[in-house]
């Protein structure tokens, strides 16, 4: 999967430490990704343990699938 620049539209290079962040060297720019709920779209609380990652909204206070969450790339300051 290709990620976009925000800014530029341009292809980022993959971050290290993020799998839905990267790097645009076009604009210089830092991005990461945040997990929003499909149905509120309020930013999500990433739950992690013994490897595995679950999505918890603390608006509608559910647990959401991963298959549902929406990422959104923000820049990092």
């Amino acid at each position: 999967m290709t990620l976009l620049c925000p800014n530029c539209q341009r292809e980022l290079e993959p971050s290290a430490t993020d799998n839905h962040g990267g790097y645009c060297s076009h604009c210089h720019s830092n991005f990461h990704s945040v997990a929003y709920c499909p149905q509120c779209e309020q930013p999500l609380e990433v739950l992690q343990a013994c490897g595995a990652v679950d999505y918890f909204c603390n608006h509608c206070n559910e647990l959401k699938s991963k298959r549902q969450v929406i990422y959104r790339l923000e820049e990092t300051h």
